[in-house]
């Protein structure tokens, strides 16, 4: 082991150390979960290297909120104090944007809450070592490990509390090889649950599924389970509040991680548009997390390549009261971006893409004469571009908000407002 000083935080939390070795080039290691100034003991395995021990340690190291940190791969960043970590999130944003050029006034990171995360995709195999005989949870840090949780302090309580007593449904269907994937959803009535086994996927007999049946009729809480994309156990419909409307939320569709982060950008893309605005374009809508909110005011055309998510938003809209018209279109945006043409009589674009980005369409939005444009994001890499793209399409950026939504993570979600 060799004792090093840890000069910065990296991207991704990790504690950032340069090794001047002898008749060698300044090194670059990564260490996870050490602080910047703490002197450490590591075990130095290529770029990167295992934490040993903390000989001095930072004073901004906190004690973690979950007996699975350092463990666990879904979190990174608990055993750092809040505020410092709060800066070192929001600078993701500002070193992102300053690799475009662009620096600006941004706001500070608007904080999320533990116990808020209502969407989970956790992983369950069978295994003997497991509780139950089964191991469910997350995977560890870059690793296929299943780490065997026992608890989530991130989770919403309802999911939280399910990790147990979803045991023995998971070991009650068919075995199969390798890895299943389970979907957790708290919606507001109940807990929506899929688990799609390795492809290909394995059927569950009758007997089995009478079995799963069995064990659900004894949890409370679960509204609907779906097993390789079937319903086969149903009390209620999931719903979501999304603005006025309640939303069925599909099996398997996209949903915003965080109910708080939701409103919270929902609230700073409305405040953004204000009264003048009258038609808005909401491109990648999914099931209309900012749909409905802005049609409260302004007609809105929603448009997104999942049909499912297109279908919920629509049954939504009829069923809620004091809504401006409500337009939906199936379109793939990412290989037929809305043209300067379809884009002309819009008074403002929202645009809330996964992780990709959507470039194509911020080409045509810069090329195009709506006045005002709201990009919404969970990469800053690629936020920076497609704000790029829209100033130098004659684009001046407002104002640009942080927002955790994935507490003690590296990801970072931010609403940038840009107008002619």
């Amino acid at each position: 082991m060799r004792e090093i000083e840890i000069a910065r935080l990296g991207s991704q939390g990790d504690g950032i150390a340069t090794l001047p070795e002898a008749g060698a080039a300044e090194g670059t290691v990564y260490v996870p979960f050490a602080l910047e100034g703490e002197r450490v003991r590591v075990t130095i395995e290529g770029a990167s290297a295992r934490l040993g021990e903390v000989l001095v340690a930072s004073p901004d190291r906190v004690s973690p909120a979950c007996i699975h940190f350092m463990t666990c791969g879904g979190c990174t960043m608990q055993h750092l104090q809040f505020d410092r970590y709060a800066a070192w999130k929001r600078q993701l944003v500002v070193d992102a944007l300053a690799q475009r050029g662009i620096t600006t006034e941004i706001g500070q990171l608007v904080r999320g809450a533990l116990g808020d995360r209502r969407r989970a995709i956790m992983s369950a195999k069978r295994d003997r070592r497991g509780r139950g005989g089964v191991r469910f949870g997350f995977h560890e840090a870059m690793s296929h490990e299943i780490v065997d949780l026992a608890m989530c302090p991130v989770l919403a309580p309802p999911l939280a509390e399910l990790i147990e007593k979803l045991r023995p449904v998971l070991a009650a269907l068919p075995r199969w090889e390798g890895e299943a994937r389970v979907t957790l959803i708290a919606a507001d009535n109940g807990i929506d649950a899929s688990v799609d086994p390795p492809s290909p996927a394995v059927a569950a007999t009758a007997d089995v599924i009478e079995g799963v049946v069995a064990a659900l009729d004894g949890l409370s809480g679960i509204v609907r389970f779906s097993y390789a994309g079937d319903v086969i156990y149903q009390r209620d419909l999931p719903r979501i509040a999304m603005g006025r409307a309640s939303v069925v939320v599909p099996a398997g569709v996209f949903l915003q991680a965080s109910g708080l982060a939701e409103r919270t950008m929902a609230a700073l893309i409305t405040g953004a548009l204000g009264k003048k605005v009258r038609r808005v374009a909401d491109l990648f809508a999914g099931v209309g997390a900012f749909t409905f909110p802005l049609a409260e005011r302004q007609s809105v055309l929603a448009v997104d390549s999942d049909g499912d998510a297109l279908a919920a938003l629509r049954l939504a809209a009829r069923g809620a009261d004091g809504l401006k018209p409500i337009e939906t279109k199936l379109r793939d945006l990412f290989r037929e971006p809305l043209s300067r043409k379809e884009l002309e009589g819009f008074d403002a674009v929202v645009f809330d893409p996964p992780r990709a980005g959507a470039k194509a369409q911020a080409e045509m939005i810069a090329k195009s004469k709506v006045p005002l444009a709201v990009a919404v994001s969970c990469n800053p890499a690629t936020l920076a571009r497609d704000v790029r793209i829209l100033m130098d399409g004659g684009f001046r950026l407002q104002s640009l908000t942080p927002v955790d939504q994935f507490v003690y993570t590296a990801h970072v979600e931010a609403v940038a407002v840009l107008a002619r």
